[in-house]
This record gives structure tokens, C-alpha cells and sequence, in this order.
């Protein structure tokens, strides 16, 4: 489907407030938000705890966009677990044993160091005021990170998360964890943004150890505020939600059903721009009835 930006039909959307704890991707200019970026329509503050990786990200980024080298977790004492590399990096230890029966990870997840570290709670960051989007990956934390986040998640409308379907890292709380604490703060699960596979060794696809063939290993989650009750959202923050499922993440649908709850309570138009929107743009038929 050839994509057009939400902002081509409705041009006044909001700044978009993303929250990003692990941004080291940031870095490597693969996040997922680059959309919102690349249209001026994003404020990040990010989390980086690697000083040098989060001192490369102030150089990159400047303007709407602020860094910390800080670990954000449950507010206390833990044990940072440096490996080889800085991305598998951990306030879990590497599940070793798991690990070795799979190609290409633990040559990834090599443990070189341990840091007793200070964590903060997301709760606690005074640089936060407000938040659409919270972003994620912090290599199995995840849940200790939304434990400590109560009154942020509050003001989210879209969470994505990176989330493990086996303990990659020992002690690690997997999916079915997130997914219970996001829930129970007042989202929906909306989709999965791709799936990480290896295959058992020795096996090996296509002479690539990247590559698996029917076991997920992780995922990131995507959710967002509880669509059924859309009618307690704020006009603004629904148009930014709606920009985030068109322009990042394709969910033309549940945009729409976003819009047409905006219209309903402020007497706009946005639906009839949005179908509008798609005419020349989509070889799907998009009916609204």
C-alpha cells in the first residue's frame, strides 16, 4: 500500500511526546517512530545508561531532543550485567544455558563485567511532563520498568515493548508478565512488530545463523489505551494516537476509529479527510459505513 502521512489531511496534529528507555537505536537510526522524526512531529527524552552511547546521542540529536544516561527501573539497587556487546547488556544475567542451543545468540551475550547500578522509576523523572508514546527494550527489565510507572502510563496512549517468549536472560518476567501489568494500567494489546528467531543448533537456514525456522523467541508488543473507552481521551491526545497508527505502524482501521471519535464529540471532519486521504493511495477499498 502506498503510504501518505495523516498530516497531509489533517495538518494541525500535535507534537507527538515519545518517551524512549533503551534508545540506543536511536543512534543507529532504526527506531520506529523515524516517521514523526522525519516530519518534525516528535519531542524525544531518552534513556541511555552506556555514557559513551548516550554521549553520541546529545551530539546526534539536539533541539526538541533530550538524553540521560540514566537506568530506569523499580527505584532501586541492581546489578547491571555488562556483555560484549553493548545492546545485550542487562539487569538480568544472560540465560547461558538457553542461549548456547541457538545460533547466534550467545556469542552475543558473552558476560564480561557486573555493575551494582541506581535505578530510577519512570515516576520519578521530573524531565517527563507529558507522554503519548513510551518505547522500549531493555533486554528483559521491561516489566520492573511499568512497575515503576504507574502515574506515566496514565498519560500514554501507545506503548511498544520489546517482550520475551522464553527466559533468554535467568529470571527474566516474559510476555504473559507485560501483557498483565500493561492490561491491568487500562491498554489493549493492538499487534506484534515482527518476531525474533533463531534455529536450534546445529541446524542452520540458508547458511544464515540469523535466520529460524518455527521457534519466536521475542517480539515487540504494541498496545494501545483501551479503544473501548476512546470517549475519556483527550480530543488532542487521540489526533497524535491517531498519527502513530497511520504513520508508524499502518493501523489505517483503528486511525479511523480514532477520528471518528474526535468527530463525534468536536464536530470536525477528520474522517471525511482521511477517506479522502486514501483515494490515489491504496489499492485497497476503504469503506466507512
Amino acid at each position: 500500500m502506498q503510504q501518505f502521512s495523516l498530516t497531509k489531511v489533517i495538518p494541525d496534529i500535535p507534537v507527538v511526546n515519545i518517551v524512549d528507555i533503551g534508545a540506543l537505536s536511536l543512534g543507529m537510526g532504526t527506531e520506529s517512530y523515524a516517521p514523526l522524526l522525519r516530519l518534525d512531529k516528535a519531542k524525544v527524552i531518552g534513556f541511555e545508561p552506556d555514557q559513551e552511547e548516550c554521549k553520541k546521542l546529545r551530539e546526534l540529536h539536539s533541539g526538541n531532543h533530550e538524553f540521560y544516561p540514566y537506568f530506569i527501573g523499580d527505584g532501586g539497587a541492581a546489578t547491571y550485567y555488562e556483555t560484549n556487546h553493548t545492546m545485550t547488556g542487562s539487569l538480568y544475567p544472560p540465560n547461558t544455558k538457553l542461549l548456547k542451543k541457538f545460533q547466534r545468540l550467545h556469542e552475543l551475550t558473552i558476560l564480561q563485567n557486573k555493575h551494582t547500578v541506581e535505578t530510577r522509576r519512570l515516576d520519578d523523572i521530573n524531565e517527563i511532563a507529558d507522554v503519548d508514546y513510551i518505547k522500549i527494550d531493555v533486554q528483559g527489565a521491561e516489566f520492573d520498568v511499568f512497575c515503576g510507572a504507574a502515574n506515566t502510563l496514565a498519560k500514554a496512549t501507545l506503548i511498544q515493548t520489546e517482550v520475551e517468549f522464553v527466559e533468554m536472560y535467568e529470571g527474566q518476567p516474559l510476555f504473559a508478565d507485560v501483557d498483565r501489568v500493561l492490561r491491568g494500567a487500562g491498554f489493549q494489546f493492538h499487534t506484534f512488530e515482527g518476531f525474533g528467531k533463531r534455529s536450534f543448533k546445529p541446524f542452520l537456514v540458508d547458511n544464515d545463523p540469523h535466520r529460524g525456522l518455527r521457534q519466536i523467541l521475542w517480539s515487540d508488543a504494541v498496545y494501545v489505551r483501551d479503544f473501548l473507552k476512546f470517549e475519556s481521551v483527550h480530543e488532542d491526545k487521540l489526533l497524535k494516537l491517531a498519527l502513530m497508527l497511520h504513520d508508524i505502524f499502518h493501523s489505517c482501521d483503528l486511525c479511523l476509529y480514532a477520528l471518528t471519535e474526535i468527530d463525534r464529540r468536536t464536530g470536525t471532519d477528520y474522517v471525511q479527510r482521511y477517506r479522502e486521504g486514501f483515494v490515489g493511495h491504496s489499492p485497497m477499498d476503504v469503506v466507512y459505513s
